[in-house]
């Protein structure tokens, strides 16, 4: 029976989660499998991957062929490597110890470089976060200019609205005392016509009354 080692897909839409698992090369993808060797999640970076290494590397001595996924996964794991010192035992070229040494250097070299890695993105996050902080900073400060020449340029506004009815109530002050001193003259006029008036009638009757005579 061919054996895959091989991811089966789990987790929601949009937010993958895989199963690293042996099955028959026959089975469908997401189908039955023999045995569950570890989990990878590519959802976090770097991608979280828990592997049984040693099942794994049996799978391999009985035969089984990785996807080239999988191989990926195995290969980072160190799980390939562990299987070809394996091999190496059993021809002889190499001791137990020696191929145990050997994948032990490996793996050190590996996790020191997921290390940097990890610290790479850890300062890669600060630096984004304090740029995103200075542009929110000066954002604001944009902000609040906006809203004080707002504010001024509203006070500006409500000033010359002041002015402009404080020129208007003089200007209707000034309106109404011409109308009292247009009527004031007009009644001076009245009242010197009407004298007039009254001066000449007496006049003209004692001019009537000497021609009657």
């Amino acid at each position: 029976m061919p054996v895959r080692i091989r991811l089966q897909r789990h987790g929601k839409k949009g937010k993958p989660f895989f199963w690293i698992v042996a099955a028959d090369a026959r089975s469908k993808r997401d189908g039955k499998y023999l045995e569950k060797i570890g989990t990878y999640n590519p959802n976090t970076n770097p991608a979280t991957i828990d592997l049984n290494v040693d099942s794994a590397v049996q799978w391999l001595h009985n035969g089984a062929q990785p996807t080239d996924t999988a191989k990926a996964i195995l290969s980072y794991k160190g799980a390939l490597l562990k299987h070809h010192l394996d091999g190496g035992v059993r021809k002889g070229a190499l001791t137990q110890e020696q191929a145990d040494a050997k994948l032990a250097t490996w793996l050190n070299a590996k996790a020191g470089k997921v290390d940097a890695k990890k610290d790479g993105l850890s300062k890669a996050q600060a630096d984004a976060k304090a740029k995103a902080f200075k542009a929110e900073q000066v954002a604001n400060e944009k902000r609040m200019a906006a809203i004080a020449d707002a504010v001024k340029a509203e006070e500006v506004v409500e000033a010359a609205a002041e002015v402009t009815e404080e020129v208007a109530t003089e200007e209707v002050v000034e309106v109404e005392a011409a109308a009292e001193v247009t009527e004031e003259v007009a009644a001076e006029e009245v009242v010197e016509a009407v004298a007039e008036e009254t001066t000449e009638a007496p006049a003209a009757e004692e001019n009537n009354e000497e021609k009657e005579a």
